[in-house]
C-alpha cells in the first residue's frame, strides 16, 4: 500500500452479526465499487442490495441513501478517526498510520499476507482490523467492531495508481433531497 497512491476496485461486503439471546448469528452482504485517493479522498457505492453512496471530499463526508433521498453530510475528520477507510485513503504514510493505529503482522492464512492493526485509541466503535495482502495488493478488510459484529469486505480487479477524476470524489446532492448536517 506504501506506493498506492490511489485505487479502484469492485467489493463484496459481509456483515455478520452474532448470536443474542437465542438467536442465530445473521449476515447481510452488499456490493459495489470503490476508489480512493490519498490523502483522504474515497468513494464507495452500493449497488446491491440497496443504493447507496458514501463520498469523502477531503473535508466533507456525504453519504446518499438513494431510497430515503436522503444525504448526510458530516465533517470529514470527526467522522473518520480510526476507521477501516482511514487505514487506506486518509493515512499519508506509515508513520500517520502509526499515530492511530498499532501494526503488525499475522500468520498468512487462505494464500494471503496479513496486517493487524488495532486502534490506539481504547474506547472507539473499532476493536481491530486485519487487512489482507495478496501479491502486494490489497485483497480483503476483515472489521470487528465493538459490538461484536464482523465486516468482510473482499477487493476484486483492484487497479493500483489509475488516473482519477477529481470529479468522482466531488459530491452534489440531488434536487429535492433532503440533506441532514451532522
Amino acid at each position: 500500500m506504501k506506493g498506492t497512491q490511489a485505487a479502484r476496485a469492485e467489493f463484496t461486503q459481509v456483515v455478520t452479526t452474532p448470536a443474542r439471546q437465542g438467536q442465530a448469528a445473521r449476515q447481510k452482504q452488499s456490493s459495489g465499487s470503490f476508489e480512493f485517493q490519498r490523502p483522504g479522498r474515497f468513494r464507495f457505492v452500493y449497488h446491491k442490495p440497496f443504493e447507496q453512496t458514501i463520498v469523502a471530499d477531503g473535508t466533507t463526508l456525504w453519504f446518499y441513501d438513494v431510497d430515503l433521498n436522503q444525504v448526510t453530510q458530516r465533517p470529514q475528520a470527526q467522522a473518520l478517526g480510526t476507521t477501516p477507510v482511514a487505514l487506506l485513503a486518509s493515512a499519508a504514510d506509515l508513520q500517520a498510520l502509526r499515530a492511530d493505529f498499532t501494526l503488525e503482522s499475522a500468520p498468512a492464512l487462505d494464500g494471503l499476507q496479513w496486517v493487524q492493526a488495532t486502534p490506539r485509541v481504547k474506547d472507539g466503535q473499532l476493536q481491530s482490523v486485519r487487512v489482507g495482502f495478496r501479491d502486494e495488493q490489497l485483497a480483503v478488510l476483515e472489521i470487528l467492531d465493538s459490538f461484536g459484529q464482523r465486516s468482510s469486505i473482499r477487493f476484486d480487479n483492484l487497479q493500483a495508481n489509475p488516473a482519477l477524476p477529481a470529479s468522482i470524489f466531488q459530491f452534489k446532492p440531488p434536487a429535492g433531497a433532503d440533506v441532514l448536517r451532522q
